[in-house]
This record gives structure tokens, sequence and C-alpha cells, in this order.
């Protein structure tokens, strides 16, 4: 399992980067370049290395952890997959390839692919003296480069298919698996928006052949029925120079994310998922879970200490494995 905060050298290099910047100017950017993305803009907003510095700032910490929350969620079901190579798609400043290396220690090729240039030119300055120096960033249209690039172990979208309308998110789902030799993650905002784009894009794939590691325990239709959707949390620390952008009080943040990891060969063992928050009360606890037989509210009666200790530790997206 990896930790939700930042690497310390991510830390150190964004610390860098950041020094002598106006914390005020960087908050005012960063909160110009959300309300783009919240009016359904997408990157174009970032268009100087202050607006990509404000926004790695902002943003980066909410996507490792939301990232590093579907890596461990990999592992936990496949703790035997070693990856060599990564492709991450609308990799921006590298965010999901710094969650991937530290996940994965067999990773040895990057390839990164983004159309912003203050946002690449990020990522390569924020890599430089690191492991991920060697990454290969290359910039430009994602659909042309995509169809271009060569194919990997693990394959990464983050935040991103969200900035494609229907048919080129199709095209793009099409190309992204085609270039996946094991392993193809998708992460989105955990918006019932989000949630449905993601739901679009695993069925595409599931009738290509592909199958589901997780959030889900199986490869059929999502049990759930609106208004309810299916998305999970992370909780990160704040670090005083991300309270000051975010004009935060709070120490910490909770990130909502939807995800689907994809595989070619049918995983060994898909586990129940945790789909809220379990509910404690003096006598019993109870979680809400996706089964392979549709969604269940288990319930660990205090009488039962073994079976109530386990169910104390559950909480919103863990996996539950059968005994």
């Amino acid at each position: 399992m990896i930790s939700p905060a930042l690497p310390a050298e991510l830390t150190i290099a964004l610390d860098r980067a950041l020094h002598g910047l106006s914390r005020n100017d960087a908050a005012a950017r960063a909160a110009s370049i959300s309300q783009t993305y919240r009016d359904g803009g997408g990157s174009q907003a970032i268009r100087s290395a202050t607006d990509a510095l404000a926004y790695a700032a902002a943003r980066m910490p909410a996507t490792y952890a939301a990232v590093a929350a579907c890596l461990n969620a990999l592992n936990e079901v496949r703790p035997d997959f070693a990856p060599q190579t990564l492709l991450d798609l609308g990799a921006g400043p590298g965010t999901a390839s710094w969650a991937a290396a530290t996940a994965f220690a067999s990773l040895r090729g990057f390839e990164l692919i983004d159309a912003n240039a203050a946002l690449s030119a990020l990522a390569l300055e924020l890599a430089r003296d690191t492991r991920l120096a060697a990454m290969r960033y290359r910039r430009g249209e994602a659909l042309a480069l995509l169809a271009e690039a060569p194919a990997a172990d693990l394959v990464i979208a983050s935040y991103m298919i969200n900035e494609l309308n229907d048919a080129r998110r199709e095209k793009f789902a099409d190309l992204a698996w085609r270039k996946t030799n094991d392993t193809l993650l998708i992460v989105e905002p955990g918006t019932p928006a989000g949630y449905q784009r993601v739901l679009a894009l695993r069925r595409q794939l599931i009738a290509q052949g592909a199958h589901v590691i997780a959030p889900c325990p199986h490869d059929d239709e999502c049990p759930l029925a609106a208004p309810d959707w299916c998305h999970f949390t992370q909780r990160l620390p704040r670090s005083r120079a991300h309270q000051h952008l975010k004009a935060a009080e709070l120490p910490y943040e909770d990130e909502k994310f939807i995800y689907v990891t994809l595989t070619r060969a049918p995983p060994p063992q898909r586990p129940s998922r945790v789909l809220a928050q379990p509910e404690l009360t003096k006598i019993a606890v109870t979680a809400k879970l996706c089964t392979a037989h549709g969604i269940v509210r288990a319930g660990a009666p205090r009488r039962d200490k073994p079976h109530y200790a386990r169910f104390r530790k559950l909480s919103w997206g863990d996996a539950v494995f059968d005994e």
C-alpha cells in the first residue's frame, strides 16, 4: 500500500519550483483555473509556467491521492503485478506517473502524453534528478499521439476523459485498450457525470473482452439504481501552503473519485467492495457492499466479536475478501 500523501521527492521538487512565487497570486490563478474546470472547460486555461505551478500545487495532492487509492486496490487483487512500462494519458504535470512509480518499483519505461505545453514543461522540471527523469513526454493532441504511442503494461488516464465528447471518448477508449498489454486504469471525478462516463467506457471495453479488476467484483452491469451512483473518497493531508492555495481551513481534504481498472486476463479473485462509510451503532456494524451477486447490506453484531472487530476496521472503498 502506498500513502495518499505526495512522495518526499515530489514535495521537495514542487516546493523548489514554487520558491519565489507569490502565494496570493498562485491562489488566485488556482481558483480561476478550478472555476474553468467546473464550468466544463479544460487545461486550455493553463497557459503559463505560473498557471501550471498554481494548478499543480492546488490539484496534484488530491489527484495523486485518488490514483494512489486506485493502485492500492489493484495491488490488493493482483499483488504479483509488476509492470515494466507505463503510458500516462492526459498526463498534465505527471501526477499519475509519480503514483505509479511509487506503487511499482518494477517500472522502467515512462511514456507521457498531454497537449499542454506549460504542464509538460513543469512535469519535466519536477522529475529532474529523480527516477522519472528518464520519462518520454510527448506533447500534442491525445488521440493522434495515442495512435502512434507504444503499448505499455500499465495504461492510466486520470481526470481526462471528461474533456472529450462522446464520440471522441469512445475512440479514445478503443485506442487506449489497444495500447494496453495488461492493465488499464481510468480515474474520474466522483460525480454522477463522472460515474456515467466510467460506466460507458467500462461497458464498451467489456464488450471487447476486458475484465474488471476493481472496484467491481464482476463484469456485469452496475447494480446501483439512480439517484445512487458509485464513487469513493480518499482523505489526504494538506500542507499550510496547500491550505492557503485552496483557501481552506481544514488541515485535510477529502477527494471524491470514481475509477475502473480493466485487465486482459480474468483476475484470480475479485473481492466485494464497501460502497459507503459503514454505519456503527452500539449493537452492530452494517456495511453496504457491492458483491458478485449484487448490492448487499452486511451486518456484524457486537456479540459476534471476531466478525464485529473485522467490520469495525472497514472503510468506504475497502475490499472485502471471502473468508
